[in-house]
């Protein structure tokens, strides 16, 4: 099958207009769906090179096809489904008014891609088969005869590489001339003698279901909760029927979804087996190195080299190079000393110039420390964030990670929510989603709040710390990763459930793609710019008015026991604390804002704290949508002590060290 170069899309006028209905984008995780998706749409998703991204379905017009819409579903590794992404793939599956089915598969695991592509063709939808990076199969030795897979499948089979919109054309053309599959699974006699009559009866009660009874029987049988639901308010009075049928088939075979997913198996390892091929080509590079980075001993000196190299880019680079220039000269030494004489050269009232050039004024605090402060840290932040989101190694982190992640009642997985966090906490408690039970999403989720820093404040920290010396910064980790590991195995052991292994796609290591990166960085900082200087703004004005009212200064004297007492800080310092309470990274601000004023020891305990302290209100917000109030005001009554009692904890260290 000859590649396509082409990366145009076909315009509307092109190819026939299809009525005004929905295509959908099906396939496992990590194969690509955000990309494509991107290319037919022109919409942009979060697109990312590890699994798990797309959590909710993203709907946006087509391009090819006029008056029609595309979803992007979540990855799915199997039917019937059992994780959140796959429930949500089924969801769209039996809600919306689908026209076609496109499945996306990574062409490099074909057989795993064709036990998908079987359960889809169950389900007697039209669609057609995307292999997807194809030249990363080719550079492995890979021919897949195109042909004789689209004849053993019965659908049209096209050749793409998102990334560079290499057969998106020619997959625009085939999704409208989609059709059903004719290829069928053919499952053990007894197994299928039940599917035959489970389909047949639901094919009575259910005239005009949205996919074929023999799929709908199939996904019932193998205890798909979400078709479970559907038939639930659908078809009522069959239910009882079914639900005794099926339990007593288990009870004489055994649990029917593993008849299932073992023929499914088997059937998808024939029809790879008559269209693929190997040339025997030797390992890719990026596969040799893939390897070496999930190596029992190389991953532990690789992550620390990636750590210290992201720490050179966004600490030094970021937090010092450029802050230097645009907090000193920029801002310091032009832009702040024109603003203050033009305000109170024209400030009618002396409270509107402290409004904003005061000490708390919005200009001077507010906007100064969003643009002069953190803009420029939070910007390298995001780079390096999106080159080694899109590289692929934070799939690699989960396996690296799911060893430790054991000890405190979560798998591997749950590592891609905590890397998420350092973006956005508020994101990342949505993206917890993607791990299997409430158990571990509660757990995750109490991580987060408690000692995952957001970009913002991990700058602040980074670019304090950074000026120190980076043994500060990696104590400051240090004490992090110990709270995270004895909080967690208290809550692992605390949290009734079971934890549930690591199963996950392993993409390719890659060099990032420039535009994935450069895009992500840029929708991060809109995110900033639109959502956090807002923030900056009402904190500031926050402190001023407690300042103008007398009440900051007493809180200040209230709190200087326990900030100069059992934290040694300065007194001053109970100011950034109470600018935590709106947002963690502002409260940073504050301490970084101090400089000069605290010792390097004192810079480690402040920071400590407030990165323990109290998560954003909008971070509190989202815990309360996903987890529920009570158990959202819970974690808020744990997170705050703790905070306190962990910095008092790494003074007393610091002290029996000599360290002052």
């Amino acid at each position: 099958m000859a590649p396509m170069r082409s990366c145009s899309l076909p315009a509307v006028d092109d190819v026939p207009a299809s009525p005004g209905r929905t295509y959908a984008l099906v396939g496992a995780p990590n194969v690509g769906k955000s990309v494509v998706f991107h290319r037919l749409t022109g919409a942009y998703v979060n697109v990312s090179n590890y699994p798990g991204t797309t959590v909710e379905v993203a709907r946006a017009p087509v391009r090819f096809a006029g008056g029609a819409t595309l979803l992007d579903t979540p990855g799915a590794l199997a039917f019937p489904s059992r994780s959140d992404d796959e429930r949500a793939a089924m969801r769209a599956l039996l809600h919306e008014d689908l026209r076609a089915i496109v499945q996306v598969a990574d062409a490099k695991h074909l057989r795993r891609s064709l036990a998908i592509t079987l359960a889809l063709a169950e389900t007697g939808l039209p669609m057609v088969l995307a292999l997807n990076m194809s030249d990363e199969a080719d550079a492995r030795g890979m021919t897949i005869d195109g042909p004789r897979l689209a004849q053993a499948l019965g659908v049209e089979v096209v050749r793409t590489v998102a990334t560079t919109g290499e057969g998106l054309r020619a997959l625009a053309q085939a999704t409208t001339r989609a059709r059903s599959a004719s290829a069928q699974v053919a499952y053990p006699a007894g197994v299928e003698r039940l599917i035959a009559d489970t389909a047949q009866r639901l094919a009575e009660r259910l005239p005009r279901a949205p996919i074929a009874p023999r799929a709908l029987a199939i996904l019932f049988l193998g205890r798909d909760p979400e078709v479970e639901a559907w038939l639930a308010v659908h078809a009522p009075g069959a239910m009882r029927d079914l639900v005794l049928l099926r339990e007593d088939a288990e009870r004489r075979g055994g649990r029917i979804a593993s008849a299932i997913a073992h023929a499914r198996a088997e059937a998808a390892g024939r029809i790879a087996a008559v269209a693929l091929a190997s040339r025997g080509a030797a390992p890719m590079r990026s596969t040799r190195i893939g390897r070496l980075v999930l190596h029992p001993v190389w991953s532990l000196p690789i992550l620390a080299a990636v750590l210290y190299l992201t720490y050179l880019f966004v600490g030094d680079f970021g937090a010092g190079t450029l802050v230097g220039w645009t907090e000193e000269q920029l801002f310091g030494g032009t832009v702040n000393p024109a603003v203050t004489r033009f305000v109170e050269a024209h400030a009618p009232w002396p409270w509107l110039a402290s409004l904003l050039v005061g000490d708390y004024g919005l200009w001077t605090m507010g906007v100064t420390y969003a643009i002069a402060l953190v803009l420029p840290v939070v910007t390298t932040f995001f780079l390096a964030f999106g080159f080694l989101e899109d590289s692929g190694y934070f799939a690699r982190l989960s396996v690296i990670a799911n060893r430790g992640f054991a000890r405190i009642g979560l798998n591997g997985r749950a590592v891609l929510p905590m890397v998420l966090g350092l973006g956005c906490v508020t994101m990342a408690t949505l993206t917890t989603r993607i791990l299997a039970t409430r158990r571990e999403r509660l757990i995750a989720t109490f991580l987060m709040a408690l000692a995952i820093p957001c970009s913002a404040q991990l700058g602040v920290v980074m670019g304090m710390l950074g000026a120190i010396g980076f043994v500060w910064v990696a104590g400051w980790a240090g004490v992090l990763v110990a709270v995270i590991a004895l909080a967690g195995f208290l809550a692992a052991r605390l949290i009734p459930g079971r934890r549930i292994p690591l199963v996950a796609e392993m993409p390719p290591l890659r060099w990032p793609v420039a535009g994935n990166v450069l895009k992500k960085t840029w929708g991060r900082l809109v995110w900033y710019l639109r959502e956090v200087i807002p923030l900056f703004l009402i904190g500031t004005f926050a402190m001023w008015a407690l300042d103008l009212l007398g009440v900051l200064p007493w809180i200040v004297e209230r709190a200087e026991p326990l900030v100069t007492g059992w934290l040694g800080l300065p007194k001053e310092a109970a100011a950034a604390f109470v600018m935590g309470f709106l947002r963690r990274d502002f409260g940073a601000t504050g301490l970084f804002a101090m400089g000069s004023a605290l010792t390097a020891a004192q810079a480690l305990i402040g920071m400590v704290t407030i990165t323990l302290f109290v998560p954003c209100i909008a971070s509190v917000l989202m815990i309360g949508r996903e987890q529920g109030a009570l158990r959202a005001a819970a974690m808020l009554a744990m997170i705050m002590p703790t905070a306190l009692l962990v910095g008092g904890v790494v003074r007393l260290a610091l002290a029996a060290l000599g360290v002052a």
